[in-house]
């Protein structure tokens, strides 16, 4: 019985050996689920020429108007804030918070988004992100209704898919704001680690977005699904095309202003962004505006439209529930019938 049990233990050791070294190789182009194809994706691999995002992929947040949440930054696209980098051996792009009065604001930052060339509807959106800390920092990874100008928020639908309060390294929470539960009142869950940091190492924040659900990943845990027919005060508003937007806010009404611990400057590095369809007809790719591509020199600190404005996208107070997770999905409370299939390919 002993040579059993010892060769048994053998076989399992090997089995658990390999699928955990399958868990930590870094993120592949193309998911294992055969069933997303990969549309759209910055890698930051390669550095631009002036060192910033691709403004084929990317354009800029710019200005100092609290963005309807009382936050203290001034967001610009100076390479101060916004840059190709190096960190932990990847290549990524860094969204750096300052404590540096530029143009007589006291914080600097940036905010990146794909509004007007690229925008989607329904499919898995993903970033691979290492997060800042410290109190009143508040990165964020979400998306914003491409109609907000004429659906203005909440109806134009947003959806958080990562935020974090830089006060709580172990916990991080998504969200959805729809006309009927916005602001404080959004559809929300928290996800906590009890061993881990989001700002140690590098984590996959992820959405699978149908048209009438909508699941939350943290490293392909799922954690979270919310279904439009459970959605009993609020409208579902998530049947149109959306756009990204990363950005680190200072201050605010989500996680507070900063104090004397907040040591500065603090960086969120950006491994990868990428997006997957199913079908064709959930792509919406948009041809950007005529003329030149923005050029992040020309009025840096500039205000221009800023669909942040209004009441509060991009926030709300504090999440009302919380998972507490080791990385399993023992943490999933929903019926097991809703679970789906979870993905355990490597990030």
């Amino acid at each position: 019985m002993k040579r059993y049990n010892m060769i048994l233990f053998g076989l399992l050791s090997i089995v658990f050996t390999s699928f955990f070294a399958s868990c930590e190789k870094d993120g592949e182009m193309a998911k294992d689920n055969k069933e997303w194809v990969l549309v759209w994706s910055d890698e930051f691999d390669t550095p631009t020429s002036n060192n910033r995002p691709d403004p084929s992929k990317w354009t800029y947040e710019k200005g100092n108007s609290g963005f309807g949440n009382n936050e203290l930054q001034n967001y610009t696209s100076r390479e101060e804030n916004v840059h190709y980098t190096t960190y932990k051996g990847v290549s990524c792009l860094a969204i750096t918070a300052l404590n540096d009065n530029y143009n007589n604001v006291q914080y600097s930052s940036a905010r990146i988004k794909t509004e007007g060339l690229f925008e989607i509807r329904y499919g898995r959106i993903e970033a691979r992100l290492l997060l800042p800390y410290g109190p009143g920092l508040w990165p964020a990874f979400w998306m914003l209704g491409s109609d907000y100008s004429e659906n203005p928020w909440p109806a134009c639908g947003e959806i958080d898919i990562m935020e974090n309060k830089g006060y709580q390294p172990n916990i991080v929470s998504s969200a959805l704001h729809m006309p009927g539960r916005y602001s404080g009142n959004p559809v929300t869950k928290t996800f906590g680690f009890q061993d881990n940091r989001f700002d140690v190492d590098f984590h996959v924040f992820a959405i699978e977005w149908y048209k009438e659900k909508i699941d939350f990943y943290v490293d392909d845990v799922l954690y979270n699904r919310v279904k439009a027919i459970d959605v009993t005060d609020g409208e579902w508003v998530f049947d149109h095309p959306f756009f990204i937007i990363l950005n680190v806010a200072v201050g605010g009404t989500f996680g507070g202003n900063p104090t004397s611990e907040t040591v500065f400057p603090q960086t969120m590095y950006i491994d990868y962004v990428r997006a997957y369809k199913k079908n064709e007809d959930t792509l919406v790719e948009v041809t950007p505006p005529s003329g030149d591509v923005e050029d992040p020199d020309a009025n840096p600190d500039g205000s221009g439209d800023n669909p942040g404005s209004g009441d509060n996208p991009g926030g709300g107070d504090n999440p009302d529930e919380e998972i507490s997770s080791d990385g399993t999905i023992n943490d999933w409370d929903h019926d097991d019938e809703d679970k789906g299939s979870i993905n355990t390919d490597a990030q």
